[in-house]
């Protein structure tokens, strides 16, 4: 058994809850703005928008991971939860706080296990801080792909 990090990043987002929640679910777009994120395919589904079953790959210095996360809670425009099935363990959870007409707070929280064979290479809290930059730098693109009108609901 290895080591478990958590890590929670927010960001303010110029756009209604509704756009937010339409680009976060659009499976395709993520490695747009999830830098180690590889892809994302459906697992028996007919659909690019969140399925309860997807594939994860990730690749990163060098570094590659599969897992198959099951989405275990959904309130559209405002929840998402979520924990592995397989592969690297992994769960977490994005929040939409719609604050004004145009303005969403998005709050991530994902928490994964540090395999045994790395725990002893890598300072944990060296690499969380790696990890919390990352996923902060991955919500500021997720923002301004946002802003920048993608999703845009007419």
């Amino acid at each position: 058994m290895g080591r478990w990090l958590q890590h929670t990043v927010t960001s303010n987002i110029k756009a209604p809850a509704e756009q937010v929640w339409k680009v976060w679910s659009d499976l395709d777009a993520m490695p747009l703005w999830m830098s180690w994120i590889e892809s994302v395919k459906t697992i028996d589904e007919e659909t690019s928008t969140l399925p309860d079953l997807t594939e994860w790959t990730l690749a990163a210095n060098g570094f590659r991971f599969k897992w198959k996360a099951r989405i275990t809670e959904r309130i559209d425009a405002q929840k998402l939860q979520w924990e592995s099935v397989g592969g690297l363990p992994t769960k977490g959870s994005v929040r939409f706080y719609q604050e004004e007409e145009r303005l969403t707070i998005v709050k991530l929280s994902v928490t994964y296990e540090l395999p045994k064979i790395l725990a002893p290479l890598m300072e944990a809290n060296i690499l969380g801080g790696m990890v919390t930059n990352e996923l902060q730098a991955n919500l500021d693109r997720f923002r301004d792909l946002v802003q920048g009108g993608y999703g845009a609901i007419p």
